[in-house]
């Protein structure tokens, strides 16, 4: 600040020190509910997987003081620990003495339950620093990637066996709920076969196919991730209705299906390259056919809503070259290549599906 600035502040400051000192009109708790909650819950929430403490409380109620035995930590801190998590509705306390899980703990912190997701809560752990202050300012700046020390995402896992199975093993643990809930959404009575394109460990697939019975699916993928997704077929008991494809989607042809399906593919990519996709899986679909786009959306064309949403834009934009969507973009890009009858869908918790149909021959 130079010194005829510093000179008319103090000027104004004493001509009008009331109408400088007003209380604020908005309050503040938003505000530390983005600063303490943004900054520290989550990785605190973080620590506590690490550490084990749901897996600790999976049986029965624990008191603080077996807590703090477990897990070799001090009451202060183990209090700090638990009082966090309360508040992010993983735990509840009985008079701040005994503690327990609550249901949604239950569902996705426990490694027993189906949509257990500490998969990938271990690979956003050992990639904590992408969300640094740091990295998302370069992403900024800069509109680049800042995974894997600026190697582009996908590329580096074709090259490094060991990334591309911790990847998508967090992602399995990412997809299954999900997986569960969208075959519930839609009619898929009248398919036979479901291309699952870019389709990682099957999670979708796999769901698919258990509401379905009709159906059987294909997943297509690079090799080294068609090897895992098949251990996880096998897992499930399923090698009889899902097989996988080893195949590159931008320059093979896709084989037959009557039913393309995307999950969480759409986002990693450009407008441009989604316009892509969407023509050749209307060219290669037959007459009859539909596309279906498993996405996180924002609730309206503005992209206004959910703070969750507009994180996974700011996470698409750090990892990735593309970004979250609303469902009126998806549906325009489904209409500009002649895809007919289009909806979306509401599935599970922010997740939506977009879809249309090819269509039929008169």
């Amino acid at each position: 600040m130079n010194k005829s600035s510093s000179t008319i502040d103090q000027k104004v400051l004493l001509q009008s020190p009331k109408l400088l000192l007003q209380p604020p009109k908005a309050d503040e708790r938003q505000l530390w509910e983005i600063i303490n909650t943004g900054c520290v819950g989550y990785r605190t929430f973080l620590v506590a997987h690490e550490l084990g403490l749901f897996s600790l409380l999976a049986d029965q109620p624990k008191t603080i003081t077996e807590i703090c035995e477990k897990l070799q930590i001090k009451c202060r801190a183990a209090e700090a620990l638990l009082l966090m998590n309360v508040s992010l509705g993983l735990l509840h306390t009985y008079n701040n003495e005994t503690y327990t899980l609550t249901q949604l703990a239950k569902d996705y912190l426990l490694e027993n339950s189906p949509t257990y997701i500490g998969g990938f809560l271990d690979l956003a752990i050992a990639n904590i620093e992408i969300y640094s202050f740091n990295s998302i300012k370069q992403a900024i700046l800069t509109d680049t990637s800042q995974v894997y020390s600026g190697e582009k995402l996908f590329q580096a896992h074709e090259e490094q066996i060991a990334l591309a199975r911790a990847f998508t093993r967090g992602m399995h643990n990412h997809s299954m709920a999900a997986a569960l809930v969208w075959p519930q959404a839609i009619d898929l009575s009248k398919y036979k076969r479901l291309l699952d394109i870019g389709g990682g460990s099957g999670a979708h697939s796999i769901g698919a196919v258990l509401k379905w019975a009709n159906l059987e699916a294909v997943i297509l993928d690079i090799e080294i991730v068609c090897d895992i997704a098949q251990e996880f077929v096998t897992q499930y008991g399923l090698q009889n209705r899902i097989t996988t494809v080893s195949s590159d989607m931008w320059n093979d042809p896709f084989p037959p299906a009557d039913l393309h399906f995307y999950a969480d593919i759409y986002h990693d990519w450009s407008p441009e390259k989604c316009r892509f996709l969407t023509q050749k899986s209307f060219d290669s679909l037959k007459p009859g056919g539909r596309i279906i786009i498993h996405e996180m959306l924002y609730d309206n064309e503005q992209k206004l809503g959910a703070p969750a949403v507009a994180a996974y834009n700011m996470i698409m934009l750090i990892c990735t070259e593309g970004q979250q969507y609303s469902g009126a973009e998806l549906s325009r890009m489904l209409s500009e290549v002649g895809f007919v009858d289009i909806q979306i869908l509401p599935s599970s918790g922010y997740w939506s599906i977009v879809t249309g149909c090819k269509p039929d021959v008169e």
